[in-house]
């Protein structure tokens, strides 16, 4: 996913409909809320905002009850009114509606805070507009959030750019766990990138281990990507292949090389074949029965003669 992309993104998660945060009025947003709660004591909590027919929004997410003021959990199957609130440094979301011991559902509506809204602007992040407050309130972008990233040295990190670190748990702490792997100065693009696709620590160690130390942040996103894992990487370097580079690795899980395929083309005595031979033998549909056939017609056949062969549509 290319950095434009994740700001693409960010923005199509923040809010459909852009009114001025100046005013009053549109400091506020209603609309309805869905609540189960856990066996394990988590609280799934979805809310869902239509306005004039104009745009929808939806977001589904864990809380803990300590996430809320005033939420307790009814006991029994009879529904209660419950009156409870969710106070963010973006502003607070006020809840009304029916509970019972298994969830329930109402109303909510947002006001916003104009002095988070007014830090965000002083210290370089940007002003945020309603719809945009809260997605920020939703997922508990704060101060302090921003206080331990500057700490972290990511300073005047853009409002949609610490939504987007917080929606896909690109924070401090996983900054942290890179920076002990020797990954530093990451941008906040290059951060979140590597958590949607899972570049994570245990990813890179598992790397490591097999002599890949100094992957950038593009080789590990576009390896997960591809599945070029390091169940992959140890199974080719076996087969005799050495430490090949993320290229070569990636480009050959694009094309269906795998470590099976190898192994069945060798056993037919094609011997030192490189990455690439491999790689054009995929891409021209050279299968290993194709392979053993022509093998058998023709024990001095070669590998490039049996691809010029399928490129020539020979049998």
């Amino acid at each position: 996913m290319t950095r434009v992309a994740h700001r693409t993104f960010a923005r199509a998660v923040l809010a459909l409909v852009f009114l001025p945060a100046s005013l009053l009025s549109a400091q506020t947003v209603s609309g309805r809320w869905l609540l189960d709660f856990d066996s394990d004591g988590s609280i799934q909590l979805t809310l869902r905002q239509r306005e004039n027919g104009h745009g929808n929004w939806s977001s589904s997410d864990d809380y803990r009850l300590e996430d809320f003021k005033g939420l307790a959990r009814p006991q029994g199957s009879a529904e209660a009114p419950a009156v409870f609130e969710m106070v963010r440094d973006a502003g607070t979301i006020h809840f009304e509606g029916q509970l019972n011991s298994t969830g329930g559902s109402g109303r909510f509506t947002f006001t916003g805070n104009p002095a988070f809204s007014a830090e965000l602007q002083k210290r370089g992040s940007g002003k945020p507009n309603r719809d945009e407050l809260f997605s920020l309130a939703v997922h508990d972008v704060s101060l302090a959030l921003i206080d331990e990233l500057d700490k972290l040295g990511y300073h005047r990190v853009p409002y949609e750019d610490l939504l987007s670190m917080r929606i896909h748990g690109a924070g401090p702490n996983f900054i942290r766990s890179l920076k002990a792997l020797g990954y530093t100065g990451l941008s906040t693009d290059d951060l979140v990138s590597m958590r949607i696709h899972g570049a994570d620590p245990d990813f890179i160690e598992e790397l490591k281990g097999l002599g890949y130390s100094d992957l950038s942040a593009d080789d590990l996103v576009s390896m997960r990507i591809h599945g070029a894992t390091p169940e992959f990487a140890k199974a080719m370097k076996d087969l005799g292949y050495g430490r090949l580079d993320p290229d070569q690795l990636v480009t050959m899980r694009i094309h269906g090389v795998t470590p099976e395929f190898a192994r069945d083309v060798k056993a037919l005595g094609f011997h030192n074949l490189t990455p690439d031979d491999l790689v054009s033998m995929r891409i021209h549909g050279v299968s290993v029965e194709f392979a053993k056939k022509v093998k058998a017609r023709d024990p001095q056949v070669t590998v490039d003669d049996i691809v010029s062969m399928r490129i020539h549509g020979q049998s």
